[in-house]
């Protein structure tokens, strides 16, 4: 008999352990892995706005390209998924990311304060300031920030540009974009502007679409880089990446191709 209840014993322990081990090897990935996530739907959506040289469509063409959504193909490629991009609202962009419509906001993106408190941010990649664009046969007017404050400036809904502004007491107009911001001026219904440097480099001056304006004064110095999910394992993916990619030339190569080598962090 007790050697009858001993046997008893170690089955009911042996098929407890199986149990358990079990249900070791079938774990599901962490819920809240969005590496797990987007693996499993098999692509990378990137939230981002019609941002030259970062983010843009060449004329004729529906494909986005630029330093950052080359970039962005890359890493998607390092995780074995497609990559899609997403033209979204810049002021709802952390409402986009948590809603899940995108899954990274990269769009020279400034890591500001509330950039950081609301999202999971990489390591910064890229250089940049808020720079103040004018009419150019105006520029020698505006070569100050005390120069400027009786403008009114077009800034994006949302940006760092807006921030800035609201900090020194500018009057603004929100508009959707930076390209939009542009617009205002060169048609004459907002004094200035203020974009990104990297932006006005590209897009403002001569031999560009915007040959009758220049920037002038800068009014901060910053820093550009990816935002994720709270809580998200992409941003030691992400930063794992960019380390490789730096190291291997890609970074440079992506960066000479649209002219923002001066810019890189390395």
């Amino acid at each position: 008999m007790r050697k009858k209840i001993i046997a008893l014993v170690l089955s009911v322990l042996m098929i407890g352990l199986c149990f358990a081990l079990a249900g070791c090897g079938d774990k599901e990935p962490a819920a809240d892995s969005d590496l797990a996530y987007i693996q499993g739907k098999g692509t990378l959506v990137v939230g981002i706005t019609d941002f030259a040289p970062m983010d843009f469509q060449e004329e004729g063409s529906e494909e986005w390209v630029g330093f950052d959504a080359d970039l962005a193909k890359k890493f998607a490629e390092s995780l074995g998924v497609a990559v899609e991009f997403q033209l979204i609202e810049w002021d709802y962009k952390v409402t986009e990311l948590d809603g899940k419509t995108i899954d990274c906001v990269w769009n020279g993106m400034t890591l500001t304060e509330e950039v950081k408190a609301a999202m999971d941010c990489s390591k910064a990649y890229c250089n940049n300031q808020q720079i103040v664009i004018v009419p150019a046969d105006k520029a020698a007017d505006y070569q100050t920030a005390e120069a400027c404050k009786d403008l009114q400036f077009a800034v994006e809904n949302g940006s760092a540009g807006e921030e800035v502004a609201t900090e020194l007491g500018f009057k603004i107009t929100e508009v959707e974009n930076q390209a939009t911001a542009l617009q205002e001026v060169a048609a004459g219904t907002c004094d200035a502007a203020i974009i990104d440097s990297l932006m006005a480099a590209a897009m403002v001056g001569e031999g560009t679409s915007y040959a009758n304006l220049t920037y002038t004064v800068g009014l901060n110095d910053e820093e550009y880089g990816v935002g994720f999910r709270k809580g998200s394992d992409l941003v030691e993916k992400f930063n794992a990446f960019l380390d490789a990619a730096i190291a291997d030339g890609t970074v440079d190569a992506i960066a000479e191709t649209y002219n923002v080598q001066a810019a890189l962090i390395k």
